[in-house]
């Protein structure tokens, strides 16, 4: 048995976080086939560009609670190349992979670097209520003659207590190298909370609490004294008009201990900012 996905995409997305793949890679959203190796067993292997395997919010904005991502899914891959194992138990409750990859948020390989990436999901969902997943990241970054070893753990829970109410939960932990060879490692730490009410039939509103901590610029780098720690408040307000469509409206605030952030040429301590969204899906 096979199957196969290609999505793909242009506009803002496309030109800001695929700048670094060649040619028309960058227009790739996904496009991956994959063989079923098993003929008792639900195992596939697939190969080729997929959606990133770390955190709960989509790079598709509409299938996200809250209109903008949060601070660590914009600093995890939205996509990731190379090789997946996936095996799903009969019921349909879990299921488990295991991925072979060309890097961090890389179609190919980083220049000069000759050591693929790797990474392990566990994804239970025990009831419709309830989501519980774990994913890690194992790669390094940079070149051979610099390169430093990452490694990142994403957990994340999905609770809808009712059927108009639910939360997720999410924390971040990863660690990198402070230089090749060392013993001694740099961290980011970053937890979120948001939670989501269906007010009405077309109407809902969620709101997300988040702290982001990355003194030594891992994945942030802000050459301050704290670095980037930052925490953020949102609020997210969502009318479907139509069932393919979506129009949305969020504020949001963060406030960071170092002024990180510019306004009118000034470095400051908070950014707030509004976003407005209309979505429609065919």
């Amino acid at each position: 048995m096979l199957r196969a996905n290609l999505a793909l995409m242009a506009g803002t997305y496309a030109n800001a976080n695929l700048a670094a793949e060649p040619g028309v890679l960058k227009n790739v959203f996904e496009a991956n086939a994959g063989i079923k190796v098993s003929k008792t067993a639900n195992l596939w292997l697939d190969a080729g560009i997929f959606s990133s395997h770390i955190g709960f919010e989509s790079a598709i904005s509409k299938d996200c609670w809250v209109l903008t991502r949060n601070i660590a899914s914009e600093n995890t891959p939205y996509y990731e190349s190379g090789a997946k194992l996936t095996y799903t138990t009969t019921d349909g409750k879990l299921t488990l992979t295991g991925l072979y990859l060309n890097g961090w948020q890389r179609i190919n390989r980083q220049n000069a670097n000759s050591k693929p990436a790797g990474g392990l999901q566990v994804y239970y969902k025990p009831t419709d209520k309830i989501t519980l997943n774990y994913s890690n990241y194992l790669g390094t970054e940079g070149a051979d003659t610099v390169r430093l070893r990452r490694f990142y753990n994403n957990f994340y829970g999905i609770f809808q207590l009712t059927n108009s109410f639910g939360i997720t939960a999410g924390f971040d932990y990863g660690i990198q190298q402070q230089a090749k060879g060392s013993s001694d490692y740099y961290n980011v730490i970053s937890p979120v909370a948001i939670a989501r009410y269906q007010f009405a039939s077309k109407w809902a509103v969620a709101g997300r609490v988040e702290y982001y901590k990355d003194k030594n610029g891992v994945l942030i780098a802000t050459g301050t004294p704290n670095g980037f720690k930052t925490t953020g408040y949102s609020l997210n307000l969502d009318y479907a008009p139509i069932p393919n469509a979506l129009l949305r409206l969020e504020g949001k605030v963060y406030d960071s201990k170092d002024a990180v952030f510019t306004r009118l040429g000034n470095p400051v301590n908070t950014n707030p900012l509004i976003t407005a969204s209309m979505a429609v899906s065919f």
